[in-house]
């Protein structure tokens, strides 16, 4: 019988294969998004149904679009332009998705086996008096160029789970870029609908200043006259000082304002002004559609998502570390003492060692880390279901203001034209003697609170109608038409 000689690469590739096989292990539970009860419509834009309970899926990618242009000011567009340019707040939240992709890199890398060269050049001298010498002391310069090879075995899946939860954090991080985004534009669009509702009180309160000087002028001739008392000169120049002390501190928040817009487009607020304007706003009308359908564009639910996700993946790196690892080894190159290096007879090799390490005793360290990482999916977990609960609020708190709002602008123009009816028959009154001061003095009052809150009443609802593009998540008005064009 003739023996044959089973060469000794086989047993390690079978070894090899058994550990490859091992590989598509992991640790780490399943994962399932929480379901958070989502209702068919909005409780403020029409009947309730009766909710069912769906997954939400977050849709990262969607385009949240220019939706300011809605407003059509030239003057906004241009401070959103600016803003997107040079705000610090965007340039740091894009500085942060930068480094969150460059670790995505850097986990990756260890599903790759790692490899290193080296060369190096020394020269030696052997004591002739060395054990075991021969000729004597001896001198030669060795030449070494090689490599090295490294690979762990993914057996447990935990470099899986962990670039998995890596590539979850920079998409976490691409929607928190989202968010930023989208906070800062509806922040600059907040405070430049402010900043015009301030410019119409303005205008206003310096059109009342004109009416009330030539009110008290009136009184003071009427007293000259002997006509008016003293009492009457005082309330016209008591109204007249009030409304120019409000002039005042409009202008003092006014200027607020502009200083805020500075710097949220990146600017000195030395060296940035607004000319003022006055100009009717009408908040434009923004459709609605089913909750699951624009709740999920929300940049800040995918990323509380995501971070869940990413969670969920670190338990499983957490667990691997209960399991040995396996890590295979390979060096070669070339060693010579002559000047011809790289030559076959100069060449050497080694494969190994295949180092199977496990931790024995390790004081319940892996066990706490374990823990560590279920409590951090919970709290991420609740955390993602906070955020779709706070968007749920902040949508219906939208849809309630710009339909409360949108009446109240109406009963309050009513309020402001019969103030406004008041004040001039109590003038006319007053002036053909039928009544004394004090009643012009509390119409003039009442006729400029009421106008004063017509304007304040435009420019929430301009803010409403900004919050509730937030609430949405951005622009969501193409989305909509182009699901109504499908389903069409």
């Amino acid at each position: 019988m003739r023996m044959v000689a089973v060469p000794a690469a086989k047993p390690l590739a079978a070894a090899t294969l058994a550990a490859l096989l091992l590989a598509g292990c992991s640790m780490a539970p399943a994962y399932r998004p929480q379901a958070t009860a989502t209702p068919a419509a909005f409780k403020e834009s029409q009947p309730l149904p009766p909710a069912g309970w769906a997954s939400a899926t977050p849709q990262d990618a969607a385009a949240r679009g220019p939706w300011w242009s809605a407003f059509n000011d030239p003057v906004l567009d241009d401070l959103e332009a600016r803003a997107e340019r040079a705000s610090p707040t965007l340039s740091a939240a894009l500085a942060r998705y930068d480094a969150a992709r460059a670790a995505v890199r850097d986990a990756s890398a260890e599903l790759l086996p790692q490899v290193s060269g080296s060369a190096q050049i020394r020269r030696e001298r052997l004591s002739g008096l060395r054990p075991n010498a021969v000729n004597g002391a001896s001198e030669y310069t060795q030449r070494v160029v090689g490599a090295t090879a490294s690979y762990e075995l993914d057996l447990w899946g935990r470099i899986r789970n962990e670039v998995s939860a890596t590539r979850a954090e920079a998409q976490a991080s691409q929607a928190d870029l989202a968010s930023v985004r989208l906070s800062l534009q509806a922040d600059l669009a907040d405070a430049y609908v402010r900043l015009r509702g301030l410019d119409a009180e303005r205008e206003l309160l310096e059109r009342t200043v004109v009416a009330f000087t030539r009110a008290r002028d009136l009184t003071v001739t009427r007293h000259d006259g002997g006509i008016a008392n003293g009492l009457d000169v005082n309330r016209a120049k008591t109204v007249l000082s009030s409304a120019r002390a409000q002039l005042s501190d409009v202008a003092n928040q006014r200027a607020a304002l502009e200083h805020q817009i500075a710097a949220l487009i990146g600017e000195l607020p030395s060296g940035f002004s607004l000319p003022v304007a006055v100009k009717a706003f009408a908040p434009p009308t923004m459709p609605t559609a089913a909750p699951s359908e624009l709740l999920q564009r929300r940049p800040d639910v995918a990323e509380a998502e995501r971070r869940a996700f990413a969670a969920n993946r670190r338990i499983g790196v957490a667990r691997a570390a209960w399991f040995p690892s396996l890590s295979l080894n390979a060096q070669g190159g070339y060693n010579s003492i002559r000047g011809d290096v790289l030559q076959s007879p100069a060449s050497f090799w080694t494969l190994g060692p295949a180092t199977l390490l496990q931790t024995i005793f390790d004081g319940g360290r892996r066990a706490a880390q374990v823990k560590i990482s279920r409590a951090d999916y919970e709290a991420a977990a609740s955390d993602y279901r906070a955020s779709i609960l706070t968007a749920f609020r902040e949508a219906e708190d939208g849809l309630a203001a710009t339909r409360l709002l949108a009446q109240a602008s109406v009963d309050q123009r009513d309020a402001a034209e019969a103030a406004s009816r008041t004040e001039q028959l109590a003038l006319t009154r007053y002036r053909d003697g039928a009544s004394d001061y004090l009643d012009v003095v509390t119409a003039q009052t009442a006729a400029l609170e009421a106008e004063r809150a017509v304007l304040q009443v435009q420019t929430r609802r301009m803010q409403a109608t900004i919050a509730l593009v937030r609430a949405f998540g951005g622009d969501y008005r193409n989305d909509i038409a182009v699901a109504q064009a499908a389903q069409n």
